[in-house]
């Protein structure tokens, strides 16, 4: 029995803290890069209209009458980022943070979180096919020299967009498996006539003792990482923790991460409910910088959701399940300090079937641009075999 398929009976007998549906894994993979990405799904549906409200936009103030409010963290000119993305102001300022609007994956109308999240990480352009695999792990497939990351860990939940045939790897936070000298002893008198059970108890001492070693390095590495300030602008708690753990993969083998985060689905009090949700993600994308130390100059972080939000707001001050919404994006290796994608209006008459804002943008466009900038992937491979049917020539500029 090999570490994978322990980990997968181990699942599948119960882990409390694993198996809790509440917990998101760290994919992780190595590839034979220096650059790195990192992939954040932001599940619920991010209101891209609150997250980077276009202001300049003579109907936004009358679609969204109790949201529009709010200190201005940083000068977008025609847009304005919502005020608890305000600890992100130094990274617009040098150029490490941005957004690309008015963008969707092609899902359309049915408005569902399981299928969109499932069309967002599979990467179809049909979105009745079902597939089994998603785009990160094709494009590990179409590079020689891809490795299995190299530290295991326990996780239950399965993130589409990392699984396929290409090797992966998972952790999440809090899973504990910890033995003592004296259970290690005990197990290994009950086991030691059965060849099968010592041999598969070996490799499960093996991968305890290397979770706690992982646990007590993380938090060590990041704090010698992370200056006083930038310590006190993170605020604990389970993103943190994804964070960290990525960062302390990525300074080793590992080149690519994904995570996802809650806490997206404002279908009321949007105005009290996403503050929460984005000062996780400023936590998040602060940890990493932080972490990455040197290594942010050749990161890029992509902030994905599975839909926007309509764009008026509903009768519960809230906003309901919509289309086009926003993409997030930091990084040293990314050109941020600006708002791309082409704006469509908020007119009546712009919006598509007239109660959200029409998509003129593919996130995939935006992912395959970053893919092929930072990995020197070519264009036809991603348009054929990372995202089958994806067509790149309206990619936004976001690259140095």
């Amino acid at each position: 029995m090999d570490r994978r398929s322990f980990l997968t009976r181990l699942g599948a007998i119960g882990c409390t803290a694993a198996a809790s549906p509440l917990i998101t894994p760290v994919a992780l993979a190595a590839g034979p890069w220096d650059n790195r990405l990192v992939v954040i799904i932001l599940r619920g549906g991010m209101d891209g209209l609150d997250v980077v409200r276009p202001v300049g936009d003579p109907n936004y103030a009358a679609l969204r009458s109790t949201m529009a409010e709010g200190d201005v963290p940083f000068d977008a000119g025609f847009y304005q980022f919502h005020p608890n993305l305000a600890p992100l102001a130094p990274l617009w300022a040098d150029g490490s943070f941005g957004a690309v609007h008015a963008v969707s994956t092609p899902y359309r109308d049915q408005r569902s979180h399981f299928d969109g999240q499932d069309i967002l990480e599979a990467g179809t352009s049909d979105t009745n096919a079902s597939r089994h695999d998603g785009w990160l792990n094709r494009m590990l497939q179409v590079v020689p020299g891809v490795t299995t990351e190299t530290a295991y860990a326990i996780g239950q939940e399965q993130m589409l967009i990392l699984q396929g045939d290409a090797p992966t790897n998972r952790w999440s936070p809090d899973a504990r498996l910890q033995l003592s000298a004296q259970a290690h002893r005990l197990l290994d008198v009950v086991v030691h006539d059965d060849p099968l059970f010592r041999n598969a108890m070996g490799q499960a001492v093996v991968i305890t003792d290397q979770l706690k070693a992982d646990a007590e390095n993380i938090e060590a590495i990041t704090e010698n990482m992370m200056g006083d300030s930038m310590m006190a602008a993170v605020t604990g708690g389970n993103h943190t923790k994804l964070a960290e753990f990525a960062v302390t993969r990525l300074l080793g083998e590992s080149r690519i991460a994904s995570f996802s985060l809650g806490g997206w689905d404002t279908h009321q009090d949007q105005a009290r409910n996403i503050p929460r949700a984005l000062t996780a993600l400023s936590d998040t994308i602060l940890t990493l910088r932080a972490g990455l130390g040197p290594v942010w100059e050749k990161t890029a972080v992509l902030c994905l959701t599975e839909f926007g939000r309509t764009a008026r707001e509903n009768g519960t001050r809230g906003t309901d399940h919509g289309t086009g919404g926003a993409l997030l994006y930091a990084g040293g290796a990314l050109r941020g300090g600006q708002v791309t994608g082409a704006w469509p209006g908020l007119a009546e008459a712009d919006l598509y079937a007239r109660r959200d804002l029409m998509p003129l943008g593919d996130v995939r466009a935006t992912a395959g641009l970053v893919m092929q900038g930072l990995f020197g992937l070519n264009r036809d491979v991603i348009e054929s075999a990372v995202f089958p049917g994806l067509q790149m020539a309206e990619s936004p500029n976001i690259l140095l």
